[in-house]
């Protein structure tokens, strides 16, 4: 919450807001574990798990566990992939 909104009032004050209490690792977990399927080019996959792989050094726990599901799940992808894809 910013200091430009105004504070909860009245009922909805009472309901606590679980985004604001979730910590970075726990929403970046919950964000990556959605991923399921796709279908794009060999490269594409690459990239992504080029990017990922910082993140399984993450000092947060739930970041490292999603990112490690993330890249194994790409890397499975690019191993299963048909030759010249």
């Amino acid at each position: 919450m910013t200091s430009s909104q105004p504070l909860p009032r009245g009922l909805t004050s009472l309901i606590p807001d679980a985004r604001a209490q979730a910590t970075p690792g726990e929403r970046a977990a919950s964000q990556l574990l959605h991923l399921r399927e796709g279908t794009v080019p060999v490269p594409v996959l690459a990239a992504a798990a080029e990017l990922i792989a910082p993140q399984l050094k993450s000092e947060d726990p739930a970041a490292r566990e999603a990112a490690a599901a993330v890249h194994a799940r790409l890397l499975a992808a690019i191993d299963g992939a048909a030759p010249g894809r």
